[in-house]
């Protein structure tokens, strides 16, 4: 994973830039020691922006997967809620009161997606539930930190978190907005070009245009789904484009639709970039957003589009290797995690990825689990090299769509940035502010 202070400081500033932060401050904002994961954590680099994300990422795709993960590695998310219910993205000290206002609605919404695919933790889930419905703003939607204005992002997270939890977005409102009406507001209707239509932004402004991971992440919400994802048979119905009056009348997407819109969005995206989004930020040139395109895939098989994402998903499975595997810190559970997702969506063998073993991956990034179902044994002895070494990536650029692993090893933690680095830039401006961060959409 990224972090701010790998950057240099004019890719740094348009970064923040984009995400609509002062950059020379946090330029200027030395960046705190490491912190040494704790041996519960899955993943080997530094927690404090992410611990809470990447471990309930994690769980919840081994959970899917039939893996019983070690105890250690749940009562440690367990342990990381704070008493009103909310979580944080990290705290080293499980047993000191948590400041409200480090607790984010990112870290709660995949927690409680998380503690409920495992199973057993009501009581957990209800608080989170609870701090979610006690943190909603008036307008529906959800901050990144408490008392910030709502993004896509957040928004889409907390919906699915609470359709998880099997607490109704619909009836989860405050002052008249019920949450699925705050999660419309970030959506495009007719009044925006054809090509951006059905598409979320990461918030409404007058030159907003949509973003592929804000989308991603409001469609789930939209189609009735979280994580894990059900797979759904193979269609070839396409999603349809938001009914727009002649004149181009500035008609909002209609409820009913909201789904299906975004879905009609994804597909033109993915079709007009190779089966991939991509992502754009100042200063720095257009890059494959692998997480962006997880998201997508997720949301379209829920919305039973299977059929449009089998390219996205076979492209993820050529290129992913370097995101999941070649960080600075090794396996990114994180990363590992959401591919391992999207290969169950999608139907495709997780324990061949594109050639990598994501069960295996994911595994060994972590503490040892408490049982392996017998796919992981089997898959594992029949590795290329016969070893049961984590992943064995591709190794020919003829086998990834074009893109050789060179190449991705170089530049993959660049297509990282939809999820590693983002995050980093929005808890890095956390730990420096003295008000709570403005969420940054790239969770």
């Amino acid at each position: 994973m990224l972090t701010a202070a790998r950057l240099g400081a004019s890719a740094l500033a348009g970064l923040l830039l984009a995400a609509g932060a002062a950059a020379p401050a946090l330029a200027d904002t030395p960046a705190p020691s490491p912190v040494t994961p704790p041996a519960a954590l899955y993943g080997k680099g530094d927690p404090s922006y992410d611990g809470v994300w990447r471990q309930s990422l994690a769980l919840t795709a081994l959970a899917s997967a039939k893996v019983v993960p070690a105890a250690s590695a749940v009562s440690w998310l367990t342990g990381q809620q704070c008493a009103d219910g909310g979580w944080p993205s990290f705290r080293a000290d499980a047993a000191a009161a948590c400041d409200p206002k480090t607790e984010d609605s990112n870290a709660t919404a995949v927690a409680v997606q998380a503690l409920t695919a495992l199973g057993g933790h009501q009581d957990a889930v209800a608080k989170g539930v609870a701090w979610l419905k006690a943190n909603q703003n008036a307008d529906g939607t959800w901050s990144y930190n408490p008392g910030g204005p709502g993004d896509a992002d957040s928004t889409g997270l907390a919906v699915s978190a609470l359709t998880a939890a099997h607490a109704d977005p619909a009836q989860v409102a405050k002052a008249g907005r019920s949450a699925l009406d705050g999660l419309a507001g970030f959506q495009l209707g007719c009044a925006a070009p054809a090509a951006e239509r059905g598409g979320y932004v990461y918030q409404p402004g007058a030159d907003a245009k949509a973003n592929g991971l804000a989308t991603g992440q409001a469609a789930l919400a939209a189609a009735g789904g979280a994580l894990p994802v059900a797979t759904t048979d193979r269609v070839d119905a396409a999603p349809a484009a938001p009914a727009c009056p002649a004149g181009g009348a500035a008609a909002a997407v209609p409820a009913a639709q909201s789904a299906e819109a975004a879905s009609a969005h994804l597909v033109g995206r993915l079709n007009a970039n190779g089966q991939h989004l991509m992502l754009t930020t100042p200063g720095a040139e257009p890059a494959p957003d692998l997480n962006a395109t997880s998201w997508a895939v997720l949301s379209l098989v829920r919305a039973g589009h299977p059929h449009q994402a089998a390219g996205a998903a076979d492209w993820l499975a050529g290129n992913g290797y370097a995101w999941a595997a070649k960080g600075k810190n090794g396996t990114d559970p994180a990363a590992a995690a959401t591919l391992l997702l999207v290969a169950q969506a999608a139907k495709l063998d997780p324990y061949n990825f594109g050639g990598t073993n994501l069960v295996q991956l994911l595994v060994d990034s972590g503490p040892k689990p408490l049982s392996l179902p017998s796919a992981a044994a089997s898959a594992a002895s029949a590795n290329p090299d016969g070893t049961a070494a984590p992943g064995s990536g591709i190794t020919d650029g003829e086998d990834n769509g074009g893109f050789s692993p060179i190449w991705l090893v170089g530049t993959g933690l660049v297509v990282g940035i939809g999820g590693g680095l983002m995050i980093s830039l929005n808890r890095r401006r956390q730990a420096a502010a003295a008000t709570p961060a403005k969420d940054d959409g790239q969770q």
